[in-house]
């Protein structure tokens, strides 16, 4: 029986990433463009004249935030789209009436959210060895962290497709949430420059 639970999940996994590679110039290289963007706006143009942020050059400062803000958005959103285009279209019942358990179909859509989020990370990451020399003190930290993230906004990305009702509620989280989120997480600024009231907030 874990055998047939194994081939449900890998199945489940490679019915996702065939779903965003077989478009991969609409999942795969707009993020690494937008990402381009932040490096020359914010990195050269703007970085240029804001200095050192925290020890490091200000382009060196904005390129894990932006790793990880593609990897969260990627991973969120690949989730939340698949399984509600299942939900509206009506083959999510071919998955509930199969014999695997539920965990195995969370898993399957969490693990396909989380290979988006990935693979978009580390094309910002080789986009980013462009602009700036990147330089990793704790790899197997850093990459249990990324793991650890594209897992827990993949779900979160499920929990919304689960919840809602029409294509405009998966953009709720987002727009409300998310985006405002990765403004106010100190991505392009240190939070010590703010005040403390938004410290707190931001953290």
């Amino acid at each position: 029986m874990n055998a047939l639970y194994w081939v449900a999940f890998r199945t489940l996994i490679h019915k996702e990433v065939a779903r965003f590679t077989r478009i991969w110039v609409q999942t795969l290289v707009p993020p690494a463009i937008t990402m381009s963007l932040y490096f020359v706006i914010f990195g050269n143009l703007i970085g240029s004249r804001i200095g050192q942020m925290e020890g490091f050059s200000y382009m060196e400062y904005i390129v894990p935030g932006l790793i990880m803000m593609s990897v969260i958005t990627n991973s969120y959103s690949n989730v939340a789209s698949s399984f509600f285009s299942a939900k509206f279209q009506h083959n999510i019942e071919e998955l509930l009436v199969a014999p695997i358990p539920n965990y195995v179909i969370i898993a399957g859509y969490i693990g396909g959210g989380m290979c988006r989020g990935l693979a978009v990370g580390a094309l910002v990451t080789m986009t980013s060895l462009f602009f700036v020399d990147l330089q990793i003190a704790h790899p197997f930290i850093v990459v249990t962290t990324v793991i650890l993230t594209s897992a827990v906004f993949a779900l979160g990305g499920l929990i919304n497709a689960i919840f809602a009702k029409t294509f405009d509620d998966i953009s709720l989280i987002p727009t409300f949430i998310l985006t405002p989120l990765t403004y106010l997480g100190g991505v392009f600024y240190s939070l010590s420059l703010l005040p403390e009231f938004w410290q707190e907030v931001s953290s």
